[in-house]
């Protein structure tokens, strides 16, 4: 399942996050076949924007807002 652009999340674990998925990544292989979906993601700490370049579907899955 391939999520849009804005989709809100909540982290797991102690100190959890609101994260907003803000980009798509898509790796194909040389046949064309789409081998990997990753998200982007960011939220904010302390009034700065942290990203997040490599979060997975079952994370977003886990923690939907």
């Amino acid at each position: 399942m391939e999520y849009a652009i804005g989709t809100k999340y909540k982290t797991l674990g102690k100190n959890s996050n609101v994260c907003t998925v803000t980009d798509i990544y898509k790796t194909y292989n040389s046949a064309g076949e789409l081998v990997k979906v990753r998200y982007e993601a960011q939220h904010e700490f302390c009034g700065q924007v942290v990203n997040d370049h490599d979060v997975c579907a079952t994370t977003i899955a886990r923690g939907l807002i």
